[in-house]
């Protein structure tokens, strides 16, 4: 089974709040976009993004520059029906994040909550970090929340890597300078909890 075939039947066949990542709202996610500066006309881009509510979220608070990336048509499907007409402004992309080609220099702001660390091949985090780097906005923003090190080993039944912020910080290298690291105890809607590692970059 492909990943994306992996992705498709799980947003087809569970509902949104009944998967681990399931959040009602974001909140840390648009905390750490507020505290870019960026302003309402920024480029942002949600990788992961599928029926994720952030997007719900940045057109609530006026931002009108989003994209949405996600492999699943599934979950982009669902994000869309529950954005109704608010969703036409916004750029969807199905696609695999390793492998995709995205406009250069295109993005102020790059979110990711949980998608790095699916990333188990050392090839794969390469072709996302080559990818950040040329699709983000020189001095823009990438924020990358991942499983912590004391976090879970697998994730719908995947293999995760877990990371420390210095860890995520020597994976992503010298051009991006860490410039806020939180620590989230996510409670899935299994009352469960699951630590992530949030880090917010700036891309020299």
């Amino acid at each position: 089974m492909t990943n994306k075939t992996h992705w498709e039947t799980v947003y087809s066949t569970k509902a949104t709040d009944s998967v681990s990542w399931f959040q009602p709202h974001a909140i840390l996610s648009m905390q750490l976009i507020h505290r870019t500066g960026i302003g309402h006309d920024g480029a942002i881009i949600d990788v992961g993004g599928g029926a994720s509510t952030l997007v719900d979220d940045l057109v609530g608070a006026g931002f009108s520059n989003l994209t949405v990336l996600d492999m699943s048509s599934a979950a982009l499907a669902v994000a869309k029906s529950r954005l109704g007409t608010n969703s036409d402004s916004i750029n969807w992309i199905e696609a695999d994040i390793t492998k995709v080609d995205l406009a250069k220099k295109n993005y102020d702001v790059w979110h990711d909550r949980a998608v790095f660390h699916f990333l188990t091949t050392k090839e794969d985090r390469q072709a996302y970090l080559d990818l950040v780097q040329q699709s983000v906005k020189s001095e823009g923003s990438v924020i990358i929340a991942t499983f912590a090190e004391d976090g879970p080993t697998q994730c719908s039944g995947l293999p995760v890597m877990r990371y420390s912020a210095s860890a995520l910080q020597n994976e992503f290298g010298s051009r991006f300078t860490l410039l806020h690291t939180q620590e989230e105890l996510h409670s899935t809607p299994f009352n469960t909890t699951q630590k992530f590692i949030y880090c917010y970059f700036r891309l020299d």
